[in-house]
């Protein structure tokens, strides 16, 4: 038996709907059948093109964790290119970039390897030495790629928005005072 759960995004008002299966009476599988792929919400201060790549990664995600994976890394790239400023031309010399000159928390560099890695999989056919089968992206592995582009994107993009903010707020009750800017 199936039945659905409907109820409204409370950010944005659009419709969310769930389906559960039912075996025996009991849960069996619960999946989110609309809106399809989008789990996560991505901040207005992050722009294109990496909000797209994001979006799209998390739209294709239930569907296909390998392409998820594929379009996390391609922004990875991007970000570490263009708000990072590496100069490297391949992701592995990027990451070791940052890395080395620690331009990121600790938290965020230690995982950048996994997205790269992990989109690699993603991008070319692995087998494994063990079995001899084809070793595939797995869904937990392409929403951990998701969680490390959100660190990025709150690093690179919300936080500075804030402080900014901030400062302009610090700034107008100052000149509002009569009172001289503050020191940078």
């Amino acid at each position: 038996m199936w039945m659905f759960d409907h109820m409204r995004c409370p950010q944005c008002f659009s419709s969310i709907i769930y389906l559960t299966q039912y075996i025996s009476g009991y849960e069996r599988s619960k999946l989110l059948a609309f809106p399809k792929g989008y789990t996560r919400t991505i901040p207005g201060e992050v722009p294109d093109p990496y909000r797209t790549d994001f979006l799209e990664a998390c739209k294709v995600l239930n569907d296909s964790p390998k392409a998820s994976a594929a379009l996390s890394r391609r922004c990875l790239q991007a970000v570490l290119r263009d708000k990072a400023l590496t100069k490297s031309k391949d992701l592995y010399d990027q990451i070791e970039e940052i890395v080395d000159a620690k331009l990121v928390p600790s938290h965020i560099s230690d995982d950048l390897h996994a997205v790269r890695q992990i989109g690699n999989i993603a991008a070319h056919t692995t087998k494994s030495i063990t079995t001899g089968e084809i070793v595939d992206v797995e869904p937990g592995e392409a929403e951990w790629n998701l969680d490390v582009l959100e660190s990025l994107f709150d690093f690179y993009f919300v936080q500075p928005a804030l402080s900014l903010k901030r400062k302009a707020a610090l700034d107008k009750k100052l000149a509002d005072a009569k009172k001289p800017p503050k020191k940078p």
